[in-house]
């Protein structure tokens, strides 16, 4: 399995810090190996925060030192999926690659959104373009990468001594190995995934988790952890409704919650209705207010009667603390 965690936060980390703890809700809080985060800091040579993905991991080099590793697993921490790491492990070193990337094929229109690869009949990558305008190809990099450890440090190195670089993976580093003719393997990946990257990508996997038969199965043989406060159960009123919705701990239904996912802690007053959107964690909804088609942020309030009306492919969102 995996032993060493690192974890890298930069903007507004405070509620990453303090959901991860110490790692026991993932075994993590172990005296060999755990998890460790890893922000950026100023260095004497003034370095301070990440200028990129690459950049940030190169920041952190000492880290990967440190624990002497063969292999080095990267990911991304803005998507949804579950995968056996394991088993791109093993391709990656049947195939003596120098890099593994995990891909996916994703809708043509959405593919300009990610970095785009074309590959040989075997699976090895020929070309590989990060946000492309017109692109060649719709097989996806979904951020997932291995790379051996010597020759992740070689060209880690190289790229912070370039100053027209932009520190990235997708527009520098993996070009980069492409124009050596290292050896770079793509791994297929045919389960669910989302980045969440958007709005609406966000909304839409939520809304995945309650479809009458979900591509993520929460409740299936992958079990997700979580450092989740201990909370009363949830209370539905007798005069609620609660419709294709998933409703968490802590949170008190007084009115009308349908095709939505509420958060713990929610209060959903009488005569509220709430359609089609995602309410996250202490915000409440007062009586006779309207929510449809919304994000609705930590610790909000919307007032009695108020109206947040989004629609498909137009998301309303209301910001962490605010009141409507």
């Amino acid at each position: 399995g995996i032993g060493k965690v690192g974890v890298l936060t930069q903007y507004k980390p405070l509620e990453l810090h303090n959901y991860l703890g110490t790692g026991s809700a993932w075994d993590l809080d172990r005296k060999g190996g755990g998890v460790f985060i890893l922000p950026p800091y100023a260095r004497e040579k003034g370095a301070d925060w990440y200028r990129g993905t690459a950049d940030a991991i190169y920041q952190n080099i000492n880290f990967v030192d440190i624990t002497e590793p063969d292999y080095v697993l990267i990911l991304s921490g803005d998507h949804i999926y579950t995968m056996d790491y394991s088993l791109m492990l093993d391709a990656h070193k049947k195939n003596h690659a120098d890099a593994t990337i995990g891909v996916f094929e994703v809708p043509w229109d959405e593919a300009p959104r990610f970095g785009i690869m074309n590959t040989d009949a075997n699976g090895k990558i020929e070309e590989f373009e990060e946000k492309p305008a017109n692109p060649k190809s719709n097989l996806a990099s979904m951020g997932i990468y291995i790379f051996s450890k010597d020759v992740l440090k070689k060209y880690l190195e190289e790229d912070a001594a370039n100053d027209n670089s932009s520190h990235d993976f997708g527009k520098d580093i993996i070009p980069k190995m492409l124009n050596d003719g290292l050896n770079l393997q793509s791994y297929a990946f045919e389960g669910y995934w989302k980045d969440v990257g958007t709005i609406e990508s966000l909304w839409q996997a939520n809304m995945d988790l309650i479809q009458d038969e979900p591509p993520f199965e929460l409740q299936g043989e992958w079990r997700i952890y979580s450092s989740n406060p201990s909370l009363p159960p949830q209370y539905i009123g007798p005069d609620a409704t609660v419709n294709k919705s998933m409703i968490n701990e802590g949170s008190m239904i007084l009115g009308e919650v349908s095709h939505s996912v509420v958060f713990s802690s929610v209060k959903v007053g009488k005569g509220a209705v709430v359609r089609n959107s995602v309410i996250l964690p202490g915000t409440v909804i007062e009586d006779g207010a309207v929510v449809d088609y919304a994000i609705i942020a930590h610790n909000c309030k919307i007032t009695a009667n108020a109206k947040v009306q989004g629609e498909p492919g137009a998301i309303s969102v209301v910001a962490e603390g605010e009141t409507v």
